[in-house]
């Protein structure tokens, strides 16, 4: 047993649900849908993972990696699935009380259930969990079979990695029956991430960044299987557009604002104070962030 498992094993924890929308499973993108989802079932107690679409490829890496198809969902008329039917869905074959969207790109590991557990035995009725993704570049199939794997894919995403903005958000983890009803957004899209932490905050349920204790590995890539690239995805696009109408008056701050932070002493109540400093310390990231996405667009914060 490696060092990071020993240290994040949990024999109490009740199984999670993870789910997902993977694209096609083709060239580099296939590639590191494939690490990531391999890299899920890696983790101990094993989660139910559940893969959503029709996508070339998700019913083969499903019966190889012994993880649930589901194959009928809604789609727009673009042709994107639609997150209501798979986040209904997702609670409806859920084993148990807590599921997690993860983003089919991100690579996780034990770490991300010691979190979990940490908020399950808190005294939160309910919980968001969120945090800030490591961006990697990984342009080969990882070596699951060899020793201390995660180790030394955790120290080189410490090391050569960038942590990315705080706005970008990857994982979302959360107990039924909180997100059974969200908008019809469609996924990958912007403005749905934003919508869900801003939703928790109105409701007054405890967001917790967990930044500081798990490290999730987004393995980079581009979006040439979308015309009009990533500015379309999150900014230019119709369906951003209509990912944000759907998300209301949600920006960018009140939608990535933490209420509590897990580090490794605790959990510590986050005030507006220490929000603040924490955008001004990520304003470099965003700022890049931002110009990567469309040159021309000013930041709507």
């Amino acid at each position: 047993m490696t060092q990071i498992a020993k240290n994040t094993a949990i024999f109490n924890q009740k199984e999670i649900t993870l789910f997902t929308v993977p694209k096609a499973f083709k060239g580099h993108i296939g590639l590191i849908q494939k690490n990531a989802i391999k890299s899920w079932t890696l983790l101990n107690p094993r989660p139910q993972i559940l893969l959503f679409g029709k996508e070339e490829g998700i019913e083969e890496i499903s019966h190889h990696l012994g993880v649930i198809h589901i194959p009928n969902i809604q789609f727009n008329d673009y042709g994107t699935p639609l997150l209501d039917g798979i986040f209904r869905q997702a609670q409806e074959l859920a084993k148990g009380s807590i599921l997690s969207y993860v983003n089919s790109d991100i690579i996780l590991l034990n770490d991300f259930l010691v979190a979990v557990n940490k908020l399950q035995v808190a005294s939160f009725h309910s919980f968001l969990m969120i945090g800030q993704r490591t961006d990697v570049n990984i342009t080969e199939p990882l070596d699951f079979d060899a020793l201390d794997w995660d180790i030394k894919l955790h120290n080189f995403a410490v090391k050569q990695g960038t942590l990315a903005s705080i706005v970008c958000m990857d994982y979302f983890v959360f107990p039924k029956p909180l997100y059974a009803e969200i908008p019809s957004f469609a996924v990958g899209r912007g403005h749905w991430d934003h919508w869900i932490t801003y939703y928790a905050r109105k409701l007054e349920i405890p967001i917790v960044d967990t930044t500081d204790v798990v490290t999730a590995i987004h393995q980079n890539h581009n979006y040439t299987h979308l015309s009009g690239g990533r500015s379309a995805a999150y900014i230019t696009g119709e369906e951003a557009k209509q990912n944000a109408k759907l998300a209301g008056d949600v920006h960018v701050a009140n939608g990535s604002v933490a209420t509590w932070k897990l580090t490794p002493l605790g959990l510590k109540k986050r005030n507006s104070l220490s929000n603040f400093l924490s955008f001004m310390v990520d304003m470099p990231r965003y700022a890049k962030l931002i110009k990567e996405l469309n040159p021309n667009t000013k930041s709507r914060v």
